[in-house]
């Protein structure tokens, strides 16, 4: 009996791998064409001319903080030196307990001012708005601590302009991270919402909000993660793009139609995926009301951030991460097989759902059964072939391919050395870091299925300057 219910788990072990990398695999092949189109556009359009566009809408940039006091005012001199018309930005100030309101008010000047909120979605209570005195597109508004939701949602009240831009605190964006995030909606009027690429800055050289000098970390673990990124959003979201089928817009860079995210209700208060949260919410609303609408992903306007470098922290981020995508999973479960969605109901829904949520348990339970199968010598060489190629030569395949597809598109780490330092961890990885991400996302899907509602945790940050030293 013990032997046929471990040939049953490890038979589903290697389907959930199969049909896993297989879609990894597809959204390979839909992101090297939307890629090709998109470097033979860079050719062809320069921001400067987008500067000339007359029908440029103006954004308000909403980044809200807790405790950033390392990194929030590089943060903020990186957002004043943006290259865009008109725009203005709102740090919102989520009841900090250190120094972050100190040294925003001593290296911008801020004075207190009377606003009039101009939307009414409930927050916490608003202590002060401050204007710079430096800068006249510079507002800071503290508040009682809601949470990361509740502080965007604090900015919508208060945001002038048509579209807003919700960014975190500790995020440095190019030069021209608005003037090219915002094409899309300049191109198709049915544009809601649109994403950017996120880059890990640790270790990388950065001057006045400026990376100047590109960098791989020292850090083992921020490695790992560099090539993580370079998956999800090389991959993952440039191939969901193509078939108008995006669910997830970073946090950390996205951009969005105001009028519709308040019409929606804005963020979520309720989960700790609010970013998600708030784009399926979108899809449902404009399908639902049969609204002409796009959601798309723009790989070219670059935000960084400081990722974390020991596992404990790491740990707890992957967790969180897991927990608020199955809570918005369970939230709007409905869409999972609605045919009303269209691909959203039938594909990519079912995906999130049963591959990347639900199916984390059961990959991690075969890490169990593997060993345990092996003892009892019921392995067969052709089972051990099949796991072998599907869970770490399927994997590891689609992270070369990422990496191909950065290094021909944007060619952002020009030392050979870290092009093979890459190349290596997508290999190393599947030992050891791999099982410990299963790990954290069980513990995440887990928590969130069993109803546990936690904070987003504490995030140590060590500002935006590179460390002297090797890194473990």
């Amino acid at each position: 009996m013990l032997d046929f219910l471990l040939w049953v788990i490890n038979g589903a072990v290697l389907a959930y791998f199969l049909l896993l990398n297989t879609t990894y695999f597809v959204t390979c092949l839909l992101a090297w064409n939307g890629l090709s189109h998109y470097r033979q556009r860079l050719k062809l359009i320069q921001t400067q001319e987008l500067l000339g566009v007359m029908e440029n809408p103006s954004i308000s940039i909403i980044a809200p903080a807790y405790n950033e006091a390392a990194s929030c005012v590089e943060s903020v001199h990186a957002l004043l030196n943006l290259e865009y018309p008109d725009y203005e930005i709102l740090i919102v100030n989520d009841g900090s307990q250190d120094a972050t309101l100190a040294r925003l008010q001593a290296a911008f000047e801020l004075r207190p001012v009377a606003v009039v909120p101009m939307a009414q979605l409930v927050t916490q209570p608003v202590k002060q708005v401050f204007k710079s005195k430096i800068y006249a597109n510079l507002w800071v508004i503290d508040k009682a601590n809601g949470g990361k939701a509740d502080a965007l949602n604090t900015g919508l009240n208060f945001c002038h302009y048509p579209l807003f831009c919700a960014i975190d605190s500790d995020t440095l964006l190019e030069r021209e991270a608005l003037l090219r995030i915002v094409r899309p909606f300049l191109e198709d009027y049915r544009t809601v919402a649109a994403g950017g690429i996120i880059r890990i800055v640790n270790d990388c050289e950065v001057e006045k909000g400026k990376v100047k000098n590109i960098r791989l970390p020292q850090n083992y673990w921020a490695r790992i993660q560099v090539l993580e990124y370079l998956r999800a959003f090389l991959i993952a979201r440039v191939g969901w793009d193509q078939l108008n089928a995006l669910l997830i817009i970073s946090g950390a860079f996205g951009l969005f139609k105001r009028s519709l995210a308040v019409e929606v209700g804005g963020y979520d208060t309720r989960t700790v995926g609010e970013d998600m949260e708030l784009v399926v919410r979108m899809h449902r609303h404009c399908r639902e009301k049969r609204l002409p609408y796009r959601i798309r992903f723009v790989p070219d306007p670059a935000a960084w951030t400081e990722c974390p470098e020991s596992l404990k922290i790491l740990g707890r981020q992957r967790e969180r991460w897991q927990r608020g995508l199955t809570e918005v999973m369970l939230k709007h479960k409905q869409l999972c097989l609605n045919p009303q969605q269209g691909i959203l109901g039938w594909i990519v829904f079912p995906y999130f759902l049963f591959l990347e949520t639900l199916g984390v348990l059961i990959e991690f339970l075969g890490y169990f059964t593997f060993p345990l199968s092996w003892l009892r010598g019921s392995l067969s060489w052709e089972y051990l072939m099949a796991f072998g190629a599907l869970a770490f030569g399927y994997g590891t395949l689609i992270s070369f391919f990422s990496l191909c597809l950065e290094q021909w598109v944007f060619f952002r780490y020009q030392k050979v050395g870290d092009i093979f330092r890459l190349a290596w961890i997508a290999l190393a990885e599947n030992i050891g870091y791999r099982q410990l991400s299963a790990w954290w996302r069980f513990k995440g899907t887990l928590k969130a299925l069993l109803g546990f509602k936690g904070q987003w945790g504490k995030m140590e940050r060590r500002g935006f300057q590179p460390k002297a030293g090797p890194g473990v």
